[in-house]
């Protein structure tokens, strides 16, 4: 597998916007996991109260929405947009979180990308003087993605080794015009690529040769590599999708190093049974919100680049014997 180069996808942007706030809300397994200490809340079960996992859902991504503009003690006023997505149909989650949050809303769909591509697009209306403050922010749950994806959890449906465990979290980051903080210094928008993988329970490998692409893209277009980054950390390819990136951008001559990693192999443990790791929005949301972030803010990365991964598909896409496209989405953040 070959990628061609296809001409300027990054922006870098003039006036980078800052990264004033970020929170990160999970469920229990979550929080059991390595990076359980730097998510900001941890709930005590996948319901926390509600009626259903899918409201349950919306109340996450809400209460993580809420907890950047807390933290950055910025009045709601002040904020000119909500950008915010999830793997649900018509985004409810989103849609439900932003009637209670009550700001100027654009729903964004992205699947497992949705963060990254929040991100791009918060900074260029911030870029653009579109906007003074932009709040973005991504969730998924295990169970509503199950339910609405695969099957309900409750027929315990065996799942093959290839197959991602969807986070339960929402993680949220406020961006500004002015402040202090890190900045996002670039973005690079990814194209759908489609390499004919059918199989819903292997999206890794659906997602990966669309990262790789983004990446060597990325590379070209602002002459780097990977070692002039801390991380680069695709989100979430697990690591059915990591090794074949890596391989894929191997074979079009780009050595990734020891930088590359993803953020669904990143949030749980193997002893906790997830095969190839995590997805879902709130996948690379909450990594990033929580524990890269609080690696920037110690001076332990000095330049990150996150690549939101998605697949593209839906159910009655995949009943009907599509394929799944790809899409990987960059941002970079300076220190």
């Amino acid at each position: 597998m070959d990628l061609k180069r296809a001409g300027n996808q990054t922006v870098v942007f003039t006036n980078p916007p800052v990264i004033l706030a970020s929170y990160s809300v999970v469920g229990p397994k979550e929080g059991q996991g390595p990076l359980g200490k730097t998510f900001s809340k941890v709930w005590k079960d996948q319901l926390n109260g509600a009626k259903s996992w899918e409201v349950a859902e919306s109340n996450m991504l809400q209460e993580a929405m809420q907890g950047s503009i807390d933290q950055a003690g910025i009045a709601k006023d002040q904020i000119d947009y909500m950008l915010a997505g999830d793997l649900l149909n018509q985004i409810i989650s989103s849609s439900f979180a932003a009637r209670k949050i009550a700001l100027p809303f654009i729903g964004l769909y992205g699947a497992c990308s949705t963060m990254a591509l929040g991100l791009a697009l918060g900074s260029m209306l911030i870029d653009g003087g579109f906007a003074r403050n932009v709040l973005v922010g991504a969730s998924s749950h295990h169970d509503t993605a199950e339910r609405q994806f695969r099957a309900p959890t409750e027929q315990g449906t065996q799942r093959p080794m290839s197959a991602q465990w969807t986070v339960t979290g929402a993680g949220s980051v406020l961006l500004g015009r002015r402040g202090e903080g890190p900045r996002i210094s670039s973005a690079t928008i990814g194209r759908v690529i489609d390499y004919a993988e059918k199989d819903v329970n292997n999206m890794g490998s659906a997602m990966a040769p669309a990262v790789a692409d983004t990446i060597l893209n990325h590379f070209h277009d602002l002459q780097r590599k990977a070692t002039d980054y801390d991380l680069i950390a695709s989100g979430d390819l697990g690591a059915v999708g990591l090794a074949l990136a890596t391989e894929v951008l191997k074979q079009s001559g780009i050595d990734m190093g020891t930088a590359f990693t993803d953020c669904g192999v990143m949030v749980f443990d193997p002893s906790q049974d997830v095969h190839s790791g995590a997805s879902g929005c709130g996948c690379s949301a909450v990594v990033f919100a929580g524990n890269v972030m609080r690696r920037i803010k110690v001076g332990e990365l000095k330049r990150v680049m996150l690549v939101g991964s998605g697949a593209l598909h839906s159910p009655t896409s995949s009943l009907q014997g599509e394929s799944i496209p790809g899409i990987g989405h960059a941002v970079v953040i300076d220190a």
